[in-house]
């Protein structure tokens, strides 16, 4: 069974792309592009690369050869993803050159030399190697607060659960993917919903996506599991609609990078022997597809274990392990994130107001993006308050005046003024200003009001709403979220 393409990923020059224009045309409404003209003075693309495009894989041999990574193998399927071994960088690397030897016997197998084709992923070389500065994140993918998020806190804190290197306590969301011509990976959409972006060091990638309007086509008719392979020969009884689905194409180069919008599933395969970066990441844009898929994989966590209700002592707490366990986070976790990052805004909120006249703060494009960020957080803890997400666990309640004075706080507040300096060409204040404004937060009637004790969900909305106008130099009625504009 062929499928069906029905149009081409648009390219763009990045270099004639303000940051305002990329999330009108493209982070607001949702939509993939590729993107030039962004890589040209990464390291890794003159360490990693030979002149002649190739990848210089001795050089990962004899700088990184020791890491531990996680390798697919693209020619055995293991559950719903391919089966993964782990290996060293060198390991890795002596296989790769091993079957290179001798070209492929095909361009459409996943052998070689009589052997599966090896596909190193999600290899956390950012943390692992912080002192080397492969690359730098574009302005166009700064505001991720996952990563931000994630350099000073872990996602899932249960002790029960906590490994200091599983997949639940992931360090970061930025990663470094290796394969051999012919290494490839399954239809999938991206972990939590995020948004991803995709550079290309070097070789040749082949993208097929699908739209979120559309991906029930590519699930069976309880809506339970997808299609693993769409070039595989897709039983029409098991998926009913894959025939009718209409896919995007793009083939992305060397040197260039692909914006992955939330939702799109997304399957792709190396032309070439290829060196990519990626990064997961959402931000108040998407924050609403991070709720939708916790809500839904719970919904299912709970229904896989519903005849055990009865006999079980804390049927709600099981919920949330297997949630965790299954999707990288729960309930409780992404309410801690989004009071951090709640409180974080407020912080900014504050330096506006302290570095600005109140004329030209009450305009400030900036006010009004920490604003809309603040807003989208009040929209997701209003829906997590209205299923009962909260109810009955008191560990995620928060201690406002223990999170000021806490140095990952101070330090997650010093990233997003960063972010939002980039983003809006604003100077950076320092550490220790920083600490003042943090001070200052205290005597704000929206934080006084709510004492130092704990933070619930219907006083992390009021919070809000006092935040902004006391801070924002608005009543905040005219803040509206771009997903409510535009009637998404």
């Amino acid at each position: 069974m062929g499928i069906r393409i029905g149009g081409q990923i648009e390219k763009v020059n990045a270099k004639e792309l303000s940051y305002s224009e990329f999330v009108l045309k493209y982070m607001e409404k949702n939509q993939p592009v590729v993107m030039i003209g962004l890589m040209d003075d990464w390291k890794a693309c003159k360490d990693w690369v030979f002149d002649n495009g190739k990848p210089n894989l001795q050089f990962f041999s004899t700088h990184f050869g020791n890491s531990r990574v996680q390798v697919a193998d693209c020619g055995t399927k293991e559950f719903t993803d391919q089966k993964r071994v782990e290996m060293s960088v060198s390991e890795f690397v002596d296989h790769w050159l091993e079957n290179s030897m001798e070209e492929q016997s095909g361009a459409s197998t996943n052998l070689s030399h009589g052997h599966h084709v090896l596909y190193l992923k999600d290899w956390h070389f950012v943390k692992e190697y912080p002192e080397y500065l492969a690359y730098t994140t574009p302005l166009f993918f700064c505001d991720d607060w996952l990563n931000l998020y994630l350099d000073n806190y872990r996602m899932h804190k249960d002790p029960d659960t906590y490994q200091a290197n599983n997949e639940i306590s992931c360090s970061d969301y930025r990663f470094v993917y290796m394969g051999a011509k012919g290494s490839w990976t399954p239809l999938h959409a991206d972990v939590f919903r995020s948004y991803s972006w995709s550079a290309n060091v070097c070789g040749r990638k082949q993208w097929l996506f699908l739209s979120p309007s559309q991906c029930n086509r590519v699930f069976d008719r309880n809506m339970k599991g997808s299609v693993y392979n769409i070039f595989d020969d897709v039983s029409e009884k098991e998926f009913p609609s894959f025939k009718e689905a209409t896919w995007l194409e793009c083939t992305q180069e060397q040197n260039e990078i692909i914006f992955v919008p939330s939702g799109w599933y997304h399957q792709v395969h190396n032309l070439e022997d290829t060196i990519s970066i990626n990064h997961n990441w959402f931000n108040s844009y998407n924050l609403s597809w991070v709720w939708d898929l916790l809500l839904r994989d719970y919904d299912e966590a709970k229904e896989y274990i519903e005849d055990i209700r009865d006999i079980c002592d804390d049927f709600e707490g099981l919920c949330q392990r297997n949630l965790a366990a299954n999707t990288g986070m729960n309930f409780n976790d992404f309410y801690f994130f989004l009071t951090h990052f709640c409180l974080a805004n407020v912080v900014e909120l504050c330096c506006l107001r302290r570095n600005c006249e109140n004329s030209i703060h009450s305009s400030s494009l900036v006010a009004q993006h920490l604003a809309m960020n603040l807003r989208s957080v009040q929209k997701i803890v209003l829906e997590i308050e209205s299923v009962g997400g909260l109810a009955g666990n008191r560990g995620i309640f928060l201690d406002i005046r223990e999170t000021l004075d806490d140095p990952s706080f101070l330090n997650l507040c010093t990233g997003l003024e960063r972010v939002c300096g980039m983003m809006h060409k604003l100077k950076s204040g320092n550490i220790d200003t920083k600490k003042d404004l943090v001070d200052d937060l205290m005597d704000l009637d929206s934080i006084r009001t709510n004492g130092s004790g704990v933070f619930k969900a219907e006083e992390l909305v009021i919070f809000i709403d006092k935040a902004i106008a006391n801070l924002g130099g608005t009543n905040g009625d005219e803040i509206v979220l771009l997903s409510e504009r535009d009637g998404a």
